[in-house]
């Protein structure tokens, strides 16, 4: 049974490296030869915040410095040269950001004594 299982797992990497460097040569090949298919693409997202309010609800803002932004990709199912892949970035850019507010207590040693009020 151990030597099934050897064989199973060394097939599984056998088969993702294989995976891997076939979309990296067609990548490739798609940067050689941009008439088939672009090789790079861009993905514009909103910056929408999810921020956690003291009720339990959730308050939505966009980003007042930064309301979208336009990420570079890589039309690959992998990410490659320091790209994300364009199906990944735009499943993502449809979720908020989630924001928790964290408290700073600078100086204090003992955090036993520290008694934080909630209205």
């Amino acid at each position: 049974m151990g030597n099934l299982l050897k064989r199973a797992l060394l097939l599984a990497v056998a088969l993702s490296a294989i995976a891997y460097a076939g979309d990296y040569a067609l990548l490739r090949l798609r940067m050689v030869f941009p008439r088939w298919a672009a090789a790079f693409d861009s993905v514009q997202m909103e910056r929408l915040y999810a921020i956690a309010l003291k009720n339990g609800k959730t308050a939505y803002e966009l980003d007042a410095q930064r309301p979208e932004v336009t990420l570079p990709c890589v039309r690959a199912l992998f990410p490659h040269l320091g790209y994300s892949p364009c199906w990944y970035l735009r499943r993502r850019s449809e979720k908020p950001i989630p924001m928790i507010i964290l408290i700073s207590v600078r100086g204090l040693n003992n955090l036993e004594n520290v008694a934080f009020a909630v209205d």
